[in-house]
């Protein structure tokens, strides 16, 4: 059970309904305001009322927390990924999901959530084995992150003070947890874990 008094805010990415489905209900039922950009509050319909949009790249304070929410690569009005910092220690957290490339390079990030959501070698597989139909994979290609393109990010970007990376949106049939964990963990030398 959630203690929703200790939560300071909820961030919405974008409006496909595994990242929104319960944002009006958030809405009515508690005191929470919801963060989120202009393009996806006008797509939800969310009210103005306690939806507050954020702009791409400034920073806001909401409770103990600075957000910088920054602009990601996806089929959504105006989808967003989050640098989160805590206003009591130098702890600092990369959101990520439902992107397939980020633009911007980061330094100081300390803990590490993003999608990895399949790899190329399995989707090709299953591709050929015709599990999957050319049109799912070219919206899977230009929509989500995959294990080669986490492994260039993670490359790409100074994460010397990393402490724990989390894993999130891993595809059913296109990857495979554990060489996820074991490949990530191989570049980052820190614990990887994959969110269920």
């Amino acid at each position: 059970k959630c203690d929703w008094q200790s939560v300071d805010g909820c961030l919405i990415t974008h409006e496909h309904g595994d990242h929104s489905k319960y944002a009006n209900e958030l809405l009515k039922t508690t005191s929470i305001d919801v963060f989120t950009s202009k393009g996806t509050q006008e797509t939800l319909k969310l009210p103005s009322y306690r939806v507050r949009c954020l702009e791409p790249l400034k920073q806001k304070q909401i409770g103990n927390w600075s957000i910088i929410p920054f602009p990601t690569e996806h089929d959504a009005s105006e989808p967003f990924g989050y640098l989160i910092q805590s206003n009591k220690s130098n702890e600092k957290l990369l959101f990520a999901t439902d992107t397939y490339y980020i633009r911007y390079k980061f330094n100081g990030i300390t803990h590490l959530m993003i999608e990895c959501n399949y790899a190329l070698d399995i989707l090709n597989e299953n591709v050929k084995n015709g599990r999957i139909g050319a049109f799912l994979k070219n919206r899977i290609l230009k929509s989500h992150f995959s294990l080669e393109n986490v492994k260039a990010f993670i490359k790409a970007n100074d994460f010397s003070q990393l402490q724990e990376v989390w894993l999130i949106h891993l595809s059913d049939s296109n990857s495979d947890a554990e060489r996820f964990k074991k490949e990530i963990k191989a570049i980052t030398g820190t614990p990887v874990y994959i969110a269920n």
